[in-house]
């Protein structure tokens, strides 16, 4: 043993031994040799007997087999660590893959958003969500925490509109018991319950001063000082803001903390209002229509195509909410229909919406619409319909706005254009001569 250039000649110098005598025997594992096991200097003096050796050789069996195992173990625990970090982003992944699945957008402004999103979800930034009131801008934070690496965590909002000052720092930073009048038991508040997690505030903008610098401190200081204590609690959350507010300005005339406001806006996030995505608006209808029709147990399938053109010419001030709105209502007024029409708009969206965008189609329908080849000067009028506007006169207008976009993007060709709408060439020359198209 003494004589293999692997034997290691260092014990004795290691230990403080003076090696007499010794035996030693390999360990075998299940993958080979991965050591070797030494026994030094017998009791009494004498030299190992054979016995010796077997019993060592016995041993190391043993030994193998528990270090084998030792290193399968490890083994497995880091494979255990590999996969919980691929289902993490196999997580994230998906998130991103549904784009956020509660919003729906097919068209570029929608698309900048949710890519914007996807890179606010990868990291830990500050984000400020800005649009008009009803754009979505809880559904977009709430996708943000979903597609992060918080997705585990609790994702609580606050409206800082909803509450009066003292109620809002209550809620918000958390009280002691007898800080105030009505405290009757120790409150957390939402930064220290949303730990590990996302806090939204909406309405950000509506914030009291005095609110904004100790929002401030959370942000730079990651710590809260709640209500009737004086030592500060540390917090681990990332808070996503959202307003409807013209920030800027309100810090230029100093009614928000500019400091504050360099603070949650690091990163902005646009939300467009629904009259900048009319693209949007038939699959938004759609998906409304689903889900009223499953809350109402309702057999409804959606809109007729006069319906869905005065929805894609009404300006829709409430947005995604307001139109939300409406079809819950359309859905509540339909009986037996499967499918709803311009009877179960609200008649104030009639009255308003607009198909070129300048002329009425309640109480006056018209729409000048160009001639199959596309010269403006032998442009047609569509003939208005007066004292108010019926189904058939509102699906009327629709269709010859939608021919004749068909032939212009045919150049003219009425075959391509019929292939275009699904239809024959004869009903497609018949629908031409019913409107004076030609």
């Amino acid at each position: 043993v003494q004589n293999d250039p692997r034997h290691y000649l260092g014990t004795d110098k290691s230990t403080g031994l003076e090696t007499r005598n010794l035996i030693a025997t390999p360990l075998n594992s299940r993958q080979g040799p991965i050591g070797v096991i030494e026994v030094v200097n017998r009791r009494g003096g004498v030299a190992f007997s054979d016995e010796d050796l077997h019993f060592l050789e016995a041993l190391s069996g043993s030994i193998a087999i528990a270090l084998d195992n030792a290193r399968l173990y490890g083994e497995s625990r880091q494979a255990e660590a590999r996969l919980r970090t691929q289902v993490g982003v196999l997580r994230r992944d998906l998130a991103s893959q549904l784009r956020f699945d509660e919003m729906v957008g097919t068209g570029p402004a929608m698309a900048e958003v949710f890519q914007l999103m996807e890179t606010a979800a990868a990291s830990s930034i500050t984000v400020l969500i800005e649009g008009e009131t009803g754009t979505g801008k809880e559904l977009v934070a709430r996708g943000i925490h979903r597609a992060s690496a918080r997705a585990d965590g609790p994702f609580l909002a606050m409206n800082c509109a909803a509450m009066p000052e003292t109620l809002l720092e209550s809620e918000l930073f958390g009280h002691r018991r007898g800080a105030f009048t009505g405290a009757i038991r120790d409150q957390p508040g939402l930064f220290r319950s949303a730990a590990g997690g996302t806090v939204f505030l909406d309405e950000v903008g509506e914030m009291p001063s005095p609110m904004q610098a100790k929002l401030l401190r959370v942000l730079e200081q990651g710590e809260v000082v709640p209500l009737g204590e004086s030592v500060p609690s540390r917090v681990d959350v990332r808070v996503l803001s959202a307003t409807n507010r013209h920030l800027r300005a309100d810090v230029q005339q100093e009614k928000f903390r500019s400091d504050l406001f360099y603070r949650i806006a690091v990163f902005p996030i646009k939300l467009p209002p629904l009259r900048e995505r009319r693209e949007d608006i038939p699959i938004l209808v759609q998906q409304f229509v689903k889900r009223a029709a499953e809350r109402q147990h309702k057999l409804v399938s959606g809109f007729d195509e006069a319906a869905l053109a005065v929805f894609a010419a009404y300006g829709w001030p409430g947005n995604i909410r307001e139109l939300q709105n409406e079809i819950e209502r359309a859905v509540a007024l339909a009986r037996d229909e499967s499918m709803l029409g311009l009877q179960q708009i609200s008649s104030s969206i009639r009255d308003s919406a607009t198909i070129t965008g300048q002329q009425q189609l309640v109480p006056e329908i018209g729409i000048k619409l160009p001639s199959a080849t596309g010269d403006s000067a032998s442009s047609k009028q569509i003939p208005a319909a007066k004292g108010g506007a019926t189904f058939r006169e509102a699906r009327a207008v629709f269709e010859a706005h939608f021919i004749t976009d068909a032939i212009a993007h045919s150049d003219g060709n009425i075959s391509r254009a019929a292939k275009l709408m699904g239809l024959s060439r004869v009903q497609l020359q018949r629908k031409i001569k019913e409107y004076g198209l030609r």
